[in-house]
This record gives structure tokens, C-alpha cells and sequence, in this order.
């Protein structure tokens, strides 16, 4: 993938928010910012422009001039601040609860395969993005240098200044990925969203991932099957213990991480299927066998009975 660097925007007075700081609100256990942060984890730098606060991962940090100055003024901030001098800028909104990796790969991919000087992801309704988008660096400062000397200032100015002056690609990602939390009733979409039946477990998942600091891809069916196979072969509670075993030991195995789970998931679910063939084998011959006394003891009886008589 090519290189890139990240300016992620974290300012704002979240006005729609009662003022409160949007950053730090969570969705799904994680701030809003350490999501947007996952999402972008494939950058050689990554600038925050805000208050600084705890993070996920490290961060470089920067203020815009004048402070609340707005969001042009902010990407200046965040343009300045960056050194690891990638061509390609990816600029983020601290607000995107569902944001993605793929999504993000998918806007610096689409930057670099076109001749456009950005690649902005589209809305539900077919709006540009301005914060969800993928910038050529050269051509990004030179239109925020000539806005800046145009205006005199740059606080306050809205951003389609800049996007109108560039030559544009448009990704559409569908309309999760540019979803933002302005408001409270945004907040409780996403909190809502993340909980659906389709998506609960891979946010459940990314999100532990991201707790733990695992970058690994673990085909998660493989493992659900495992844990059916354990509960019903062996007992409901080797379910979470084998598939923890089975972590510990492709991580001890020190191979490639999808292929050492997977290897691990098919010994372990290999094993809980003898488990089960056992059980039932075993049943059945406690069956028969009861059968068979059943019957033998009848006869006896009869016999007795035969005799008695």
C-alpha cells in the first residue's frame, strides 16, 4: 500500500454536543478519536489537532491558529506539523465511529491509481467529504498557502475553498463510513448500530483486537465452529477455554498468525469431534446394554415364573 501520513481533526466546540468533548465520547467501549485512530494505524505519522489526551497509539500533537479557528485553519496546523513527508495525506474528522481500514486503503488506493490531487469519500446522499479524504501533500499546501494569502487568515473559512480548487475523485463507501456524531441522537445511532445482530461480533472483535494491540485476521467462523464443536462434544464451559488455548498456541507456535490460529482450530476441533464420537458410542453401548439386561432379566423372570408355575 502506498505511503501515507494521517492528520486526524479533534478540535471543535461540539456546540450540538452541550459542549462536551466529543473525542472522548465512546461508542462501543473505545472514544470516538481511538476508533478514527485504528482506522489510520497504516500511517508513517499521525497528527492530532487538539487537546492533547490519552490515546491508543501515539500520536504527534498540534493546535490550529487561532484556537476554535476552524477546520481550514486546523489542516494548516495539522500540514505543518507533519515530518515523516509522505505524498499522501489522509485527513479525518475525530467523529467517524465506523470508519475502517479497508475504507481507508480504499481512498489512498483510489488516490494513487488517478491523476486527481484528492480522493473524497461521498455520503448517503452523494456529498463530498472533505475530512474523509485522501490528499495529494504537494498540492495541499499549495492551496491552503493561497487561501491563506488570499483571505488573510484562514479561521473560519469553510473547506470547500480548498476541495474547489482541486482536481477530485469520489469514493463511494457506502453510508456508514462517512456517518459522524454530531449530536447526542447521533451517538445513540451509533451506540444502536454497533449492537445489530449483523454487526455486534465484528465490533466486538475489532474492538478487543484494538484493546489488546493484535493485528492479526483470525477467520472468526472457524473459531465459532470450534467453540459449538467444544461445547457440545465435551461441556458449554470448554467452549471459551479451548478457543483460548487455541490462541496461546499459535502465538507460542510463533508462525504466521491466521495460519498458526487455523492450524490450531483444526487439531483442536479434530480432537473435540473424537470427544463427541466417544460420547456417543458410549451412550449407545450403555444403551444397548440396558437393553440387553432388560431383556435378560425378563427372560429370567418368565422362566421363574414358568418354574413357579
Amino acid at each position: 500500500m502506498t505511503a501515507y501520513d494521517a492528520i486526524v481533526l479533534a478540535g471543535g466546540a461540539a456546540r450540538r454536543l452541550g459542549g462536551a468533548d466529543k473525542p472522548g465520547v465512546r461508542v462501543g467501549g473505545r472514544a470516538l478519536l481511538d476508533r478514527v485512530l485504528a482506522a489510520c494505524d497504516g500511517a508513517a505519522e499521525t497528527v492530532v489537532v487538539g487537546g492533547r489526551r490519552p490515546t491508543a497509539r501515539p500520536v504527534r500533537w498540534a493546535r490550529e491558529e487561532p484556537p476554535g479557528g476552524g477546520p481550514l485553519a486546523a489542516l494548516d496546523a495539522g500540514v505543518r506539523s507533519v515530518r515523516a513527508g509522505a505524498e499522501t495525506v489522509l485527513v479525518l474528522s475525530a467523529d467517524l465511529p465506523f470508519l475502517s481500514r479497508p475504507t481507508v486503503r480504499r481512498l489512498v488506493g483510489t488516490l494513487t491509481g488517478s491523476n486527481a490531487e484528492a480522493a473524497l469519500l461521498t455520503d448517503a446522499d452523494g456529498r463530498d467529504q472533505p475530512l474523509v479524504a485522501a490528499y495529494r501533500a504537494e498540492p495541499l499546501r499549495r492551496e491552503i498557502a493561497l487561501l491563506a494569502t488570499e483571505y488573510g487568515s484562514l479561521a473560519g473559512l469553510p473547506l470547500r475553498l480548498l476541495t474547489q480548487e482541486l482536481e477530485l475523485a469520489r469514493v463511494d463507501a457506502g453510508p456508514l463510513a462517512s456517518f459522524d456524531c454530531d449530536t447526542w441522537e447521533d451517538i445513540s445511532t451509533a451506540r444502536a448500530r454497533i449492537r445489530e445482530h449483523g454487526t455486534v461480533l465484528d465490533e466486538w472483535i475489532t474492538a478487543v483486537k484494538d484493546e489488546l494491540g493484535i493485528e492479526l485476521d483470525v477467520d472468526t467462523s472457524t473459531l465459532l465452529d470450534l467453540a459449538r464443536d467444544a461445547a457440545h462434544g465435551v461441556a458449554r464451559p470448554a467452549a471459551p477455554l479451548t478457543t483460548f488455548l487455541v490462541g496461546y498456541a499459535a502465538a507460542k507456535a510463533g508462525g504466521d498468525g491466521p495460519e498458526a490460529v487455523a492450524e490450531a482450530a483444526r487439531k483442536a476441533a479434530a480432537l473435540a469431534l473424537r470427544w463427541a464420537a466417544e460420547a456417543e458410542a458410549g451412550a449407545k453401548a450403555t444403551g444397548d446394554a440396558t437393553g440387553d439386561s432388560t431383556g435378560s432379566d425378563g427372560g429370567a423372570a418368565g422362566s421363574k415364573g414358568a418354574d413357579a408355575g
